[in-house]
């Protein structure tokens, strides 16, 4: 049970989750293809990577644009030789209530949430099926279990990323591709989603919880971690990340 040499493609990795889990993989061993949209903190976090030893390459991607996530897959092969796994992390949280229609919000969410990892498996699916293994990441959220006011959107995005981790198990089984799925299940995580909330109320809201109960991105960063290190005929496919104080 290692994560060492697994070529690991991650979107968002300019911080939050994707950062934590980035340092920690190539601390063990793992090679991390960084993707996000910006490029500073892209270069700054693989230099540490590579200053402490571990092994990091990026490309400034955007989620949205298959073929950003199709180079950030190119780059894993051509960099490390393959791709092991890809951590779709990628996301924007401005929930609002639905009375407020905030329909840019509502599309811009559902480009980075759904179509972002949609693009993301499109981009792994052919090395995966062709070398029959590989692993799928991706972060839903609690809510994407269970429904909350003023998360309409958001929640449908994740609620619907959620499925379709679960079909692409099924399925990968069916077709003896032997592709794992793991969907994580965040609560609160002090994270930059916050900083997507342009509703007064709805902000205000989450601040204050975030503030109250919130925890480090390091504790999702470890389950994923987890995750990757199982042996190829084991699928640990659902996690969800509570902080202990939150109700």
């Amino acid at each position: 049970m290692s994560v060492k040499n697994k070529v690991i493609v991650i979107t968002g990795a300019s911080s939050g989750i994707d950062e934590a889990s980035a340092k920690l993989l190539a601390s063990h061993g793992a090679k991390v293809v960084l993707g996000a949209r910006r490029e500073q903190r892209l270069q700054k976090l693989a230099n540490k990577i590579q200053q402490q030893g571990g092994q990091a390459t990026y490309r400034v991607t955007d989620v949205t644009k298959p073929e950003d996530l199709t180079a950030l897959v190119a780059l894993a092969k051509r960099e490390f030789g393959g791709i092991d796994v890809i951590f779709n992390n990628a996301g924007i949280m401005p929930t609002s209530p639905i009375s407020a229609l905030k329909t840019d919000e509502w599309n811009a969410m559902i480009d980075v949430n759904l179509k972002g990892v949609l693009n993301g498996v499109a981009a792994v699916m052919p090395d995966f099926t062709n070398q029959k293994y590989g692993q799928i990441i991706t972060t839903s959220s609690v809510a994407g279990l269970k429904s909350f006011a003023g998360s309409g959107i958001y929640g449908a995005t994740k609620f619907a990323v959620r499925n379709l981790m679960e079909v692409i198990r099924m399925e990968s089984a069916q077709e003896h591709t032997n592709i794992r799925t793991t969907s994580l299940y965040p609560a609160a995580i002090n994270t930059e989603l916050l900083h997507t909330i342009t509703d007064t109320n709805a902000k205000q809201g989450m601040n204050k919880l975030y503030a109250s109960v919130g925890i480090t991105p390091d504790a999702v960063a470890r389950v994923v971690d987890f995750a990757v290190a199982q042996p190829d005929d084991v699928n640990v496919n659902e996690f969800t990340i509570y902080p202990t104080k939150q109700g």
